[in-house]
């Protein structure tokens, strides 16, 4: 029985779904920038309904929609959506994104999404766990394809990828008119490579503007970067 997460305004219930909450779903959740003051919102493969989560609380977006193929998942997210201090705002879908491109009209102003992201041929035992963590059951063509068709013209997009994706990645997004204007390079500790990938688009042709991020000095010695980035979230940060 995995034991809730606790965040400092919501708490993740964890117990249905193989996906725990982890770094990456944070640290996207935290880096979206929301300056553009959002009205809609959409989460891409919600899981638990972390990231739907934390950008209801960093914004006041009135529509916040996430959409779920996986059973347990999709319960689990509907559960913490209506838990959370802004249940009225959010709302989840039990739907592939194929299924919910084909079904829904409208557009959204920011779309996030972190993915399924090993693409080796390595399976785990379990399939519910290889559905949220392989790029066969959302392969980024597809993701980048519905991206490109809900985002609104003036709209962003922000995903999560692994480092050596990162060149593959910007190649398939063009190719959808999808431009990067913000990246964002993670690693664990400085000696470490990279290992993720920040990454904002827009339609708009703009200089991408890369930095980098490192999460600890040493065990549990988060850095000042890190810290800023999720103190509003963290209990103990």
């Amino acid at each position: 029985m995995s034991k809730p997460f606790r965040f400092k305004e919501f708490t993740i219930q964890q117990d249905k779904t193989a996906m725990k909450v982890g770094t990456d779903g944070v640290l996207l959740g935290a880096w979206t920038s929301v300056e553009s003051n959002p009205f809609s919102i959409l989460d891409i493969g919600a899981g638990t309904g972390l990231i739907a989560l934390q950008l209801a609380q960093r914004c006041a977006a009135e529509l916040i929609d996430a959409i779920e193929i996986d059973d347990d998942a999709y319960e689990q997210a509907v559960d913490n959506f209506e838990n959370s201090p802004w249940s009225d705002r959010l709302f989840c879908y039990h739907a592939g994104l194929d299924e919910f491109v084909a079904e829904i009209e409208d557009k959204y102003d920011l779309i996030v999404s972190n993915p399924p992201f090993y693409r080796e041929n390595f399976k785990t035992e379990s399939l519910q766990r290889d559905t949220a963590r392989f790029t066969d059951a959302l392969p980024f063509e597809e993701l980048l394809a519905g991206v490109a068709h809900l985002l609104e013209p003036k709209g962003t997009f922000h995903t999560i990828i692994p480092h050596k994706e990162y060149a593959h990645f910007i190649r398939l997004a063009e190719a959808h008119h999808l431009f990067p204007y913000k990246t964002c390079h993670v690693r664990g500790n400085p000696s470490a490579d990279f290992k993720r990938s920040l990454i904002s688009f827009s339609f708009e042709k703009n200089v991408n503007q890369v930095d980098e991020l490192i999460i600890e000095t040493a065990r549990h010695q988060f850095t000042d970067a890190y810290i800023s980035l999720t103190k509003n979230f963290y209990l103990k940060l």
